[in-house]
């Protein structure tokens, strides 16, 4: 295979001597290897050799020879780059040229073939929260906020001008943004993604976390999509909305006998998120920071409920317009998840519902009041509460590990209990504040 001529002829248009393949290792952190522009002739046909055993939870030692596969519909200029340069995200192969049974987007891949299996199409979009602060500690070392702005504030700050280059430069990259907007909390803001099928929207996740972490330094900021940055903050989440359609093209979601407009394929597929959300919470909330997020307030799910109107709920169905599709969102992820680790078991989840035909419970419109009988009976609903107990609730879930696929459920639980564990041994300042002079 040769490169195709719409790429060769936008690289000799664009002046592009070199290219950087991407993908993701298992904890999502995104990976590049350049190549000249004229190799790409030679990537295409043979794919590039690359050493896996030096990507952080990606492959072991005695698996190391791995193969980059460049995806030719993700070719992009990239507007951010100091110098001409394209990019491609490549898939991950064997020396054989099988895919590589760790490779992310792979397992993504292999859940949205379950789907049209059963003659449905999943498409997604999604809402990403993040915070800027200062790229200047103050005197006291401490993190700066740069404006006081709330829901939907129109502000003049730096903040609101890297949201436009980024959303500016996405567009210009075939990837189509809704919209941005300050958030509720200072220096909060949110840039949501169009509709399209998940492996893409996966992608374009990836695309916009780096221009946002490319965009920020240039005007003095640091842009971080750590759930809980500061203890007074609200919470940063990804939250995404989901589709799903017949293979006539109909809404597979809606439904008019229903007091909510749901279908049953609608209320089995929700049941069955409800019924993984503790297993999923490792891969869609994978930080230890993002349980300080999943603790109720601030429209951040603690429970496992879903609603229409309550927005702190796991799982909410906002009403849908005469001819609009029906959605279904999940508020529980972050924008530290791989996505396309996310994306996969989210779908998993649901197929399974609509496959066992789960029953679906009734909807909690209004947070629990702690105290009251009602919120001690919600207590064994409650998400898990530390990364550590999230990690249990995945090794009790078969089907989650089945999406992830055995490689790289082995490799994301080592990682995170590394992880774990070097959180534990750590001394907290709060820990120094309250113990240093204690009895």
């Amino acid at each position: 295979m040769t490169v195709a001529k719409e790429i060769r002829d936008r690289l000799e248009r664009e002046k592009i001597e070199f290219v950087e393949l991407q993908f993701t290792d298992i904890p999502g952190t995104l990976k590049t290897v350049t190549v000249p522009a004229a190799r790409l002739d030679a990537c295409f046909e043979r794919g590039l050799w690359f050493d896996g055993s030096a990507v952080e939870g990606l492959a072991r030692v005695v698996e190391s020879d791995l193969y980059l596969r460049p995806d030719a519909a993700t070719f992009q200029v990239v507007p951010w780059a100091a110098l001409p340069t394209a990019r491609l995200i490549a898939d991950l192969t064997l020396p054989n040229g099988d895919p590589f049974p760790a490779d992310p987007r792979g397992a993504l891949r292999t859940v949205v073939a379950s789907a049209t299996d059963l003659r449905l199409e999943y498409r997604v979009s999604c809402e990403l929260e993040f915070t800027f602060f200062s790229a200047e500690r103050g005197a006291d070392g401490q993190l700066k906020l740069i404006d006081r702005g709330g829901y939907f504030d129109a502000t003049t700050s730096p903040a609101e001008q890297v949201c436009r280059d980024a959303a500016g430069a996405l567009e210009r990259m075939g990837i189509a943004v809704h919209m941005s907007h300050h958030e509720v909390g200072p220096g909060q803001h949110e840039i949501d993604l169009e509709a399209t099928e998940p492996v893409a929207l996966a992608d374009a996740i990836t695309s916009l976390r780096t221009a946002l972490r490319a965009y920020a330094p240039r005007r003095g900021l640091l842009a971080t999509f750590m759930p809980k940055p500061t203890p007074d903050a609200a919470g940063s989440g990804m939250h995404v909305q989901q589709y799903l359609r017949r293979r006539d093209g109909s809404d597979a979601f809606g439904g008019t006998d229903d007091t909510y407009g749901l279908s049953p394929t609608a209320r089995h597929f929700i049941a069955g998120q409800l019924e993984h959300a503790r297993g999923m919470c490792a891969v869609i909330a994978p930080l230890v920071n993002s349980y300080k997020r999943l603790m109720g307030g601030w429209e951040a799910p603690a429970h496992i409920s879903w609603a229409r109107r309550h927005r702190g709920s796991y799982i909410r169905v906002p009403e849908a317009r005469e001819g609009q599709a029906t959605i279904i969102e999940v508020r529980a992820a972050d924008a530290s998840a791989n996505p396309y680790l996310a994306l996969a078991v989210m779908l998993a989840a649901g197929l399974d519902g609509i496959q066992r035909e789960l029953p679906l419970a009734d909807p909690v419109e209004e947070p629990p009041v702690f105290g009251h009988r009602a919120a001690r009976e919600e207590l064994a609903e409650l998400l898990p509460r530390t990364l550590s107990e999230a990690l249990e609730a995945i090794d009790w879930d078969p089907l989650v590990r089945t999406a992830l696929g055995q490689p790289i459920y082995e490799r994301f639980v080592a990682a995170k209990e590394r992880e774990w564990r070097e959180y534990q041994r750590s001394i907290t300042g709060w820990e120094v504040e309250n113990y240093l002079n204690a009895p």
